[in-house]
Parts: C-alpha cells; structure tokens; sequence
C-alpha cells in the first residue's frame, strides 16, 4: 500500500473534526503533538491502493506563527511528510476562510477544498461557483456536509488524484514588486521548501535580506508584514468576489434571534449558569448509579470470584489480596470515571458544536479582563466542579500556553465530588451547620484558585498575554454520531493514560498497606511507619495522630479513599484473617451474576429516573461510607473541629489526586506539574496552619 500523508487545515469552528469524523469512523485518535500541550487528531483510512493518514492541525486563522497552534502548523506544513493538504472551509463564510486558503496555497503542495457546511450556505441564499475556482486555484473543491457526510467519499477521491496526479496548486500572485523581489530569494531556499511561503517567511526575518524588504518598505510606505497581509487579504477578497454569489433576503436568520437574549449582558449570564447547572446536574445525576454499579461489580463479583478461583488451585493468601485489592480495586478506581467522564464530554462537546461555546468565552470575558484573564478561561473552569481530570483537557481550547498554564494551575482548587464526599462525612460528623461548611470551602477554594492566578499572571507569566480572537459561529445541531466518536476517542485516550498512573500508583498503596507480611494490623506496615514519619510535619495543623497523616497516602490516589482507609487503620482489623474468613467457603457464582445483572437494569433505571429531579442530592450522600457507627465514633475521638476543618482545607487545597498530577504532567511537562505540586502543598498547609492556630487562640 502507497502511504499518504493529508493535513487537515482551516479556521476555527469550520467543522473540521466533523469531517475527520466521517471519514475515521472509530479509528479516530486523539494525542498531543510532540512537546507542547496543542490536542493532536489523526486517523487512517484504506482506499484502494493507499493508506491515507489524516492529520488535524490545530484550528487557526493564520500563520503568522504567534501562537503554538500556529506554529504547529506551519512546522508540519514547512516538513517533507506531507503529501496533500485538504482545506475545509466554512461555505456560509467564504471570504474569511479564503484568507487562510491563501497561506495555505503559498506552500505550493497538492490541495483540495471541501466547501463544508454546504447545506447551510444554500439555505441563506450562497452559491459557489466551484468550477470558477478549480480554474482560478488549481485545485479540486468539493461541496460536503460534515454532519451527514454527504460528499465525503468525492472529497476522498479528489484526495487520492491529487497526490496521483502530483498537482501542486497555484501559488497567489501577488503585487510586481512583491513578485520580483521574492524572485531574487527563490534561489537561496533549499528544496523542499522552495515555495512563496518560505520566501516570505525569510524576507519578514530579522536577518538578512533587510535591503529588499528595505525597498518593499519604502516602495509601498509600510512596514512588510502589513504589506504582505494586505495582499493575502485582497487576493481572498477578489477570488471571493469571482466564485460567490448572495441571494438577497430580509429573513432574520436564527443565530441573530437566539442570540438576542442568550447574548444579552446580564440575562445571557443567568441562562449561561442554568446551562452549566443543567450540565453537572445531568452528568453527575445520569452516571452516578452506573458508577456504583461498576464499582460494586468489580468489587463484590469479580473479586470474589476471582479469589474463589485462586483459592481453588491453591495460590497463597498474599496474591488472592493482591489481586482482590490492587489489581481488581485499582482497575475499578478507574473504570468508575468512565461514565462521568465520558457524560460530561459528551455535552462539552454539545455545546462546542453548537456553537455555543464561544458565547460563553465572549459573555465573561468582561469580569475576566479585570484580574488580567478572559473570556475562553471560564468553562475549564467550571468543569473542574466535575472533574478536573476533563476539565484540564479541556484547556485544548485556549490558544495561549501561558494562559492553559493558568488555568491548569486554577483547575485543582476547584473542588471536585471525590472531595465532596469526605467533606460531607466530616461535615456531618463535626459541625451543626454542614451545608454552610461544604459552601465556604468551595469558595475558599475558588479565591485560592484566583490569588494563585494573579499570583502567576505577575511573576511567571508576566506580559505573556496570548491573543484573543473571538469569533461566533451559527448554531449548528451535531449530529449524534460525530457526538459518539468525540466522546469514545476521548474515553480511550483517558482510559490509557491517566488510567494506567492510576493502576500503578494503587499497586504502589496496596504493598504499602500491607507489608509486612502477618502483620498483626494496619498499625505495622509500612504505610503506617510512614505516616508516623510525616506525622511532625502535620502536627502544627492538628493532625496529631499517626493515623490522620497516613490516610492521606492512598487519598493521593483518589480523595474518597481516604475515608475507606481510616475505616481500615482505626478498626484496627487483622487484614490476613479477616480476608480469610470473609472468603471462606464456595461462592454463588450464578445467583450473584443475576443479582448484577438485575442491579445493571435498576441502574439503568435509576440513571433516566434522576433526569427528572429538579435539585440533585449533592448533599444527601451516605458519607460514613456503609461503615458502622462505631468507626465513626472512633474517628471522632481522634480529631477535633479545628483538626477535621484542618483535614478537609488540606484534601482541598492540596492537589486533587493523582489522576490530575498525571494529566498536568501531559499538559504542561513534568517539571511544571511537580512544581505545582510542592505549591499546593505549601498554599494547603499554610491555609489549614492559620485556620488551626487562630481556632485554638479563640477556643
């Protein structure tokens, strides 16, 4: 099979991804590009004799290269693996996009046009006379509709015939002057990048060649870079003008109606907070009870029989845990995040393809400009109220890496429903008002996100502020399948990277907890000789008792543990003989694979019930965790107000869990994420310090 290498390029909201959908299908691969945190889409596709390799650059409006998107494209553009470059326009905005498609073709390689959104332009009375521009560019144009994937197949021959056919497009003719003077660079380029684009890349250089763009300069009384912008624009400008024709018509067109209101400075924003509330409440609602079932599949099905099974060909007692314990409870921990995370990327998604998205970018960007942010940072955001492991990979839309440095590093203080459940337990078991608890440490945990933000935006980052093009695209409705195939890709992605830290890291938590061997209790392990060993270090903030300190160990893995591991270390059980005795004996395989099969049904069941409830029981959660109300008193016993207020400020501040460690280190390098890391240790204990100190001072 003949390889072929095609770059998808265009705009921003052009459907791009749409049309990577309909021709990947499932084989759609999400990444990041080599050393930066820009999201990297490919696919591969057998037709006929080829192999085509799809490449999504990232969606720019131009390449100029002020931006990591931007210089991501034009790096692999500029390389010599690139056969074809498939073009996707947004046919309802010709002009602008054309501006692109002028860059595009100074790079002088095959290309073909896919005129998408077709249905859309016809509807608002746009016609392309697409022969005109095969005659005027040289390249194949194809109409196609990237959410029913009409033309899809053409746009794929078309592709094919332009590498066959080696039909490199022509290059924009610009201004004499212009023309002769890139006449005299041409010879000094070294193939393959002898093309316009690498022309006047090398003459808008600080060195070199000062004395011909010294007389561009004079000649046209500007500086280059606005002279060679004027060009491609007006050579976008005439081409649009030869190709497109508008029926004239005095319907108000939807987008304008809608966003009368839904744009409107002060109602926008209360329907944009219903939205992000409908949002959580319908991720959290919908995929609750399939995470509990997965949870209790794994851990009341497939452990026993899996120990049932070891038992039988008798291996020893310390593998029947391991396996019950670190492989099948660590594979669960992340298999649970499935169904939040896939949720909740499928309405991001939603309100990405709608067209919406932007909106929300556009409505903040007002309060956001005051503390030195904007607009495109708010969703983020938001999200990590969720989760912050999606939430930090949703930065992938925030064209700056100093402003995704920003708001990776605000996402962790957002508190997520892992640490909700252990706020509640404490909440609960300590203080009279626990809803105005849980309240205040959420928006503590907001106004450490913003100090930390103003913080970095004036030190590390200072003057590094990326542009911010706005742009507000129709409202589109995606269609389900691009939908499914966004969410799957994503899922996958998840499942492979951060799940496989998080497997690791609950092997690592499990040997800890359970070495050495025949201890008589938790207090023995190494765990626990650790957390006597950091026990000084969290003294001054009322952790006194080595047993506090030690559930923060597995709470790296996921805050909710650490309630299941005191329950552990303060009923101080005998792990070997309790395990022993709890699986003793047969176990009812049949009988208990259709009582899960018959809890999968009441799960599915619960989960399109909950749709219905107008407030979700954020705080109606059985927070002891199914434990006994002695454990409970025995938790009690060992802390107090100030030291449990200590504990949850701590679980808040200090990073959320390991899932976000392992995604901040893909996002923004090893280096910044451990830094992070060490800060937010600091920021927590100094936060739970005062907290403390100033409490005993007035108790």
């Amino acid at each position: 099979m003949k390889p072929i290498v095609v770059a998808l390029a265009g705009n921003p909201n052009v459907g791009k991804t749409t049309v990577l959908n309909q021709i990947a299908g499932s084989n759609l691969k999400v990444g990041n590009w080599a050393g930066v945190t820009i999201e990297k889409k490919e696919a591969f596709l057998t037709h006929g004799d080829f192999e085509l390799h799809f490449v999504d650059l990232p969606g720019i409006y131009t390449f100029e290269h002020i931006t990591e998107a931007e210089e991501v494209a034009v790096k692999f553009l500029s390389g010599e693996e690139v056969d074809v470059v498939l073009n996707i326009i947004d046919s309802t905005n010709l002009t602008r996009n054309l501006s692109l498609t002028t860059e595009i073709l100074e790079f002088e390689r095959p290309t073909v046009l896919a005129l998408n959104m077709i249905d859309e332009a016809q509807s608002k009375g746009i016609h392309i006379n697409k022969d005109k521009l095969k005659e005027l560019l040289g390249t194949q144009a194809v109409e196609t509709n990237g959410r029913t994937g009409s033309g899809i197949d053409l746009l794929i021959d078309k592709v094919v015939e332009a590498y066959s056919g080696k039909r490199v497009s022509k290059a924009p003719v610009y201004h004499s002057e212009i023309e002769g003077q890139l006449e005299q660079i041409y010879p000094t380029l070294h193939n393959p990048n002898n093309n316009k684009h690498a022309a006047i890349k090398l003459l808008s250089s600080e060195e070199g060649y000062s004395e011909v763009k010294g007389k561009l300069e004079k000649y046209f009384g500007k500086e280059f870079s606005e002279i060679i912008n004027d060009e491609r624009w007006g050579f976008a400008n005439g081409l649009s003008k030869q190709i497109l024709k508008v029926d004239k018509t005095d319907s108000r067109e939807l987008t304008e109606k809608l966003d009368s209101f839904l744009l409107h400075p002060y109602l926008g924003i209360l329907i944009y907070i219903f939205l992000i509330y409908m949002v959580f409440k319908i991720s959290f609602d919908f995929s609750a009870p399939y995470m509990d079932w997965i949870d209790g599949f794994l851990n009341n099905f497939i452990s026993p029989v899996t120990t049932m099974a070891l038992s039988k060909v008798n291996a020893p007692l310390w593998l029947m845990r391991f396996s019950s314990e670190a492989v099948i409870g660590g594979i669960g921990f992340v298999l649970t995040f499935v169904p939040l995370i896939a949720t909740i990327y499928f309405f991001i998604s939603i309100l990405e393809m709608s067209g919406y998205l932007p909106r929300i970018a556009f409505l903040m960007d007002r309060f956001l400009h005051k503390i030195g942010l904007h607009g495109n940072m708010i969703t983020p955001l938001l999200l990590g109220f969720g989760c912050n492991v999606p939430a930090i990979i949703a930065t992938k839309n925030l064209r700056s890496q100093s402003d995704k440095m920003l708001v990776i590093m605000m996402i962790p203080f957002m508190s997520c429903p892992a640490r909700l459940v252990v706020f509640a337990f404490f909440a609960i078991t300590f203080f009279d008002y626990p809803a105005v608890v849980i309240a205040g440490l959420y928006i503590l945990g907001i106004v450490v996100a913003v100090l930390t933000a103003l913080l970095f935006k004036r030190s590390m980052f200072k003057g590094k502020t990326g542009h911010f093009v706005l742009e507000l695209p129709p409202y589109r409705m995606p269609s389900f399948r691009t939908l499914f195939l966004i969410v799957f890709a994503h899922v996958k992605s998840f499942l492979l990277r951060a799940g496989t830290a998080i497997f690791i890291v609950s092997v690592v938590v499990w040997f800890l907890l359970n070495m050495p061997p025949n201890q008589k209790d938790s207090g023995e392990s190494i765990a626990a000789h650790i957390g006597k060993a950091i026990t000084p270090l969290f003294s001054p903030i009322g952790l006194d008792d080595w047993r506090a300190p030690t559930s923060l160990i597995p709470a790296f893995l996921a805050r909710e543990i650490a309630l299941s591991t005191m329950a552990i270390i303060y009923r101080a059980t005998d792990g070997d003989d309790s395990f022993a005795k709890d699986h003793a004996g047969s176990y009812p395989v049949g009988k208990e694979l259709k009582k899960q099969v018959v809890g999968l049904g009441t799960a599915v069941k619960d989960s399109f019930i909950s749709l219905f409830s107008i407030m979700p029981q954020v705080f109606q959660v059985d927070s002891a965790g199914g434990q006994a109300d002695t454990t409970r008193a025995k938790i009690k016993q060992s802390f107090t107000t100030l030291s449990a207020m200590s504990f949850m400020i701590l679980l808040l501040i200090y990073n959320s869990c390991v899932a976000t460690v392992s995604i901040m280190i893909r996002e923004i390098g090893r280096k910044y994420a451990l830094s992070y890391l060490a800060y937010s240790f600091v920021v927590a204990w100094l936060l739970a310090f005062v907290v403390f100190q100033l409490g005993t001072l007035f108790t």
